[in-house]
């Protein structure tokens, strides 16, 4: 039980324990899965468009709605772009994406934490989960979130056929690898892993237990058809300077020429495996973050006055000895593994 003087601390921070890199595309056909050598570097390309301005694919303007003289001179107006596209070669059919993925233990101590007696109770907290828990039920769902290929977003939409290889990699050298039919799974919800899919588990909790080292090589084969657009990951261009003729309005993201996707973005799908949020019914699963907050949606899941949100649980759990509902636990577990800065402001 906490002191009645213990706060949380007001420095504390805990590294990501799913670290995975950046992945790279590349381009071949489907029937070369098995040929590394067959496999060429995506790289961007670049096109100069014609394209309708904004004025006349969004909501007009009720006066120029209802003047017809006034639509056609603003239809007259060119938008004149340069964009970055990824595609495949037309003698190519099937996108590849790989990447790495280090599993790191040690969850019960913080990186950082400037109070020794809330970060002993913030462990003994966290060490009586890991021991009822074995942290299996949320290495079963990152085990799923790589079977199922959900990291590969748009590029998997309506593709002929994804396969998903994972190796678990020692000293450079595969120990064992695992096949998966990314199609057989659904993005709605999780399953009982059974199988391969318990196997590549059972080593994910292992290493996020701290039992042993576990680094494992990602690689996905999406039949998607001939010169087909590819999705890298879209750079943020925050200054362009003052004008903006000449200048690209999207830029794509790449590695020494290489189509790429950041491993942030890669990250995020990892840890989509919140279906313990108000509505995750409807929904389906968010990524795990402090206030269940979806950028493209505009809202946060896990709202503070319904004391659903990391912050309340945690604070709950570790300083009034509260112990939440056992999927709210893992819900607070999966926060931690994600990493960030959780220290309370003065």
């Amino acid at each position: 039980m906490a002191k009645e003087t213990t706060k949380t601390a007001s420095v504390l921070a805990f590294e990501r324990k799913l670290a995975n890199s950046d992945a790279l595309l590349y381009a071949g056909c489907w029937q070369q899965r098995d040929e590394p050598t067959a496999w060429q570097p995506i790289a961007l390309q670049q096109k100069a468009i014609r394209g309708t301005i904004s004025n006349i694919s969004n909501r007009l303007k009720k006066a120029i709605a209802e003047d017809p003289a006034k639509l056609d001179n603003e239809i007259q107006k060119a938008n004149l772009q340069r964009v970055d596209v990824a595609t495949l070669p037309f003698t190519a059919d099937t996108l590849k994406l790989s990447f790495t993925l280090r599993i790191l233990g040690n969850l019960a101590q913080p990186s950082a934490c400037n109070d020794p007696d809330y970060q002993q109770l913030l462990s003994n907290t966290i060490n009586d989960y890991l021991n009822q828990q074995q942290l299996a039920e949320l290495a079963a769902r990152y085990a799923e979130n790589l079977a199922n290929g959900r990291f590969l977003w748009r590029n998997r939409v309506g593709a002929e056929a994804v396969e998903v290889r994972i190796s678990d990699m020692e000293a450079g050298n595969r120990r064992q690898q695992w096949c998966f039919n990314a199609l057989d799974f659904t993005l709605r919800g999780f399953s009982t892993p059974a199988g391969d899919l318990a196997k590549l588990a059972a080593v994910i909790q292992q290493g996020l237990l701290g039992q042993s080292f576990v680094l494992l090589k990602v690689e996905a084969f999406v039949r998607l058809g001939n010169g087909q657009e590819v999705f890298p990951s879209q750079e943020l261009v925050l200054d362009q300077g003052n004008s903006k003729e000449g200048k690209k309005s999207k830029f794509l993201y790449a590695v020494e020429g290489v189509a790429a996707m950041h491993s942030q973005k890669i990250g995020n799908a990892l840890r989509t495996i919140d279906t313990w949020y108000p509505g995750a019914e409807q929904l389906g699963p968010i990524a795990v973050e402090p206030y269940g907050s979806v950028t493209n949606r505009g809202t946060a899941y896990r709202q503070p006055k319904e004391k659903l949100d990391f912050y309340n649980l945690l604070d709950s759990w570790v300083l009034k000895g509260k112990q939440p509902e056992l999927e709210q636990q893992h819900y607070v577990i999966a926060t931690l593994i994600r990493g960030g800065v959780f220290g309370e402001a003065d």
